[in-house]
């Protein structure tokens, strides 16, 4: 059985959804302010395109979210040191958390709109658990560190959409400050920190 193509007008909706939906949640005040009807009429579709495509907004935003994670995945993988796997641990571990938090604060406003959406659990969803586990490997290969899994989860909460929002958004921390303060914390988790 072959697999079945998109037809050529949905590849082509959806590419032109996901860059109207790009914009509109780069250049708004607030995700929620994000409506399925401004991302249809900003992509020329109608609404009904976008729920066959997408399901629904968080199925949107999950798709695009994806879509903008996927270069940093790859340098995860296959990129430059520090972030491939075959770097060492203690310079592995703050890179991919560096990695993370310039991604947010590139993406804020849709990295908030996906860990807001109410029925999908920031801990649930599918990118958090691919970064926790590249995390978790990176902490068990660093001696006399205990319990890997728990502080991957704690240094993934040091980037959270929420927390980056407040400093950067409300508290106006300016992005090489917060990288800084980022770096430091994380070098004091896992020992090679003052």
């Amino acid at each position: 059985m072959t697999e079945r193509r998109p037809r050529k007008d949905a590849a082509r909706n959806r590419v032109a959804v996901l860059a109207a939906a790009d914009t509109l949640f780069t250049e708004c005040e607030s995700p929620e302010d994000v409506t399925m009807a401004d991302i249809a009429t900003a992509a020329g579709v109608g609404k009904g395109t976008l729920f066959r495509a997408f399901g629904d907004r968080t199925g949107l935003i999950r798709a695009l979210y994806a879509t903008r994670l996927e270069p940093v995945g790859s340098a995860v993988e296959e990129g430059p040191p520090p972030l491939r796997p075959d770097t060492p641990p203690l310079q592995r571990v703050p890179a991919l958390l560096d990695a993370l938090l310039c991604f947010k604060l590139d993406n804020r406003h849709l990295a908030l709109a996906l860990e807001a959406t109410g029925s999908d659990s920031p801990y649930q969803a599918d990118h958090y658990e691919r970064w926790h586990s590249l995390l978790r490997s990176a902490l068990e290969q660093i001696p006399g560190l205990t319990n890997s899994d728990f502080t991957a989860h704690a240094l993934l909460a040091t980037v959270r959409a929420d927390l980056v929002e407040h400093l950067a958004g409300q508290k106006g921390v300016p992005r090489e400050e917060m990288r800084k303060q980022l770096a430091s914390f994380v070098a004091e988790v896992i020992g090679t920190g003052p």
